[in-house]
């Protein structure tokens, strides 16, 4: 066999499974030696290319190789300044073929979440190209990584793709969780089993949450009313980070606003690379709606100005824009298949566009329907009174504007009297927590929606 022509196949093929960043970082260099005895050697650069194909690649090297070569090889790595000795090549036994299979656990990623269908534009570019990056060099690179943006914009999308490009290109471990999930397994160490102890749990617990290779953990503002889970992460956070473990997680606020978590944890949160996701602009929209259309039955069809429409009047995430396309195409069926038109398309979305529109930007009717039900005024709202039969009327209107409508913290301070946004965090913070505990209040807010919408 011609090892040169087998190791040009060999990269061709190899070039078109991954990323031309991962293909240039660790394959491009490369060489094949030759192909005796049952072994194939392989020529790296450094011991770093060495450490990272045998962690990463080793089965995907394994499998195209003899795919090629239609005979199984083991696969051995040197080092180019190896050769360039005249003593005889010291072989780790450890270092050649595939490593030892660790054992898979369920990882939870869902498989439609790829780096390959996720649109990209201005307001998710940056943390588009760090999820990639964390993707490839999993541990190494901006650990932990901190994805923050409200409900819709496509951070659980970018954490599954990560987790996802890491599971199709090494043998590592990636687990990925709801912190409602961790919370819900940490209240479980208090099990008795049959002997009346926990031993066996703990060990579980352990065994999941510190003996992955990627631990990526969804809506971590939700630790805020579970003190004790809060010093379990503190711990997992610190056993994986010190093993060079990547640490991925996502929130509604940036860590300096996670007023809610303990200090020491918001402080590690910062250890590493924190980015935004921004609500999409009407480009992103666009394409967005593009992506969607073209996955439907009917989508051929669909003119320039139906999707301008669309996008022009759903601003706030893509859900919104998913659940529009949805109607659309629901709607032009349910009248037999009619053209989608832009008359069309009006009557298809005039009630869905109209709550989304009402609720949006809303503050000054949800000011109004609070002030009016504890009988005081807007400007009582506004005002710097601290008064309890004024503060708490204030604290629910609050949460309420952060729960209906898209503004920000520090806007919603704004329209409040100007107060500040740690204000606005500490009252909707509040409000979720006696949400919980008191039914009571509970149904007032269920109420108090009702009349706003």
């Amino acid at each position: 066999m011609n090892v040169d022509v087998i190791w040009i196949n060999f990269l061709k093929t190899i070039k078109e499974q991954i990323t031309s960043l991962a293909y240039d970082t660790w394959f491009n260099d490369t060489k094949l030696l030759d192909l005796k005895d049952g072994k194939a050697k392989i020529v790296v650069p450094m011991h770093v290319h060495k450490k990272h194909l045998i962690e990463n690649y080793s089965e995907m090297i394994e499998s195209t190789l003899n795919s090629i070569t239609g005979t199984n090889f083991n696969i051995e790595f040197i080092l180019e300044e190896e050769l360039n000795t005249d003593s005889e090549i010291d072989i780790d036994v450890d270092m050649i073929g595939v490593p030892t299979v660790k054992n898979k656990i369920d990882s939870n990623l869902n498989s439609n979440y790829l780096f390959e269908n996720f649109i990209v534009g201005e307001s998710n570019r940056f943390a588009h190209a760090a999820a990639l990056s964390v993707a490839e060099n999993p541990g190494k690179m901006y650990n932990p990584l901190f994805i923050y943006g409200k409900s819709g914009l496509g951070k659980t999308h970018l954490m599954h793709a990560i987790g996802n490009y890491i599971l199709n290109n090494s043998n590592k471990n990636v687990l990925y969780v709801t912190s409602d999930q961790f919370i819900e397994d940490f209240v479980g160490i208090n099990k008795k089993d049959n002997k009346g102890t926990n031993f066996d749990y703990v060990e579980y617990f352990k065994n999941k949450y510190r003996n992955v290779d990627v631990l990526i953990i969804d809506d971590i503002q939700f630790l805020g009313s579970a003190t004790q889970t809060q010093q379990e992460f503190f711990h997992t956070f610190n056993r994986l980070y010190d093993d060079n473990k990547q640490i991925i997680i996502s929130s509604d606020r940036s860590p300096d606003d996670l007023k809610i978590l303990e200090d020491r944890l918001r402080t590690r949160f910062s250890w590493g690379l924190t980015v935004n996701i921004f609500p999409p602009d009407f480009d992103l929209r666009r394409n967005i709606l593009i992506k969607k259309i073209a996955g439907q039955s009917m989508g051929n069809n669909v003119p320039d100005e139906v999707i301008d429409y669309v996008a022009n009047n759903c601003q706030s995430d893509v859900r919104q824009l998913e659940g529009a396309v949805t109607r659309l195409f629901a709607y032009a069926t349910m009248m037999s298949g009619s053209d989608i038109t832009l008359d069309l398309a009006i009557d298809a979305l005039k009630d869905y566009l109209n709550k989304s529109i009402g609720v949006k930007n809303s503050v000054q009717r949800i000011q109004r329907v609070v002030a009016d039900y504890y009988q005081i005024s807007v400007d009582d709202l506004k005002s710097k009174k601290r008064h309890a039969s004024i503060a708490y009327p204030r604290q629910i209107a609050m949460y309420l504007t952060r729960t209906l409508t898209d503004e920000s913290f520090p806007k919603i301070g704004i329209e409040f009297g100007g107060r500040d946004h740690s204000t606005v965090i500490h009252s909707v913070d509040k409000i979720e927590e006696e949400i919980k505990k008191n039914k009571q209040l509970k149904n007032l807010i269920t109420t108090l929606k009702e009349q706003i919408k």
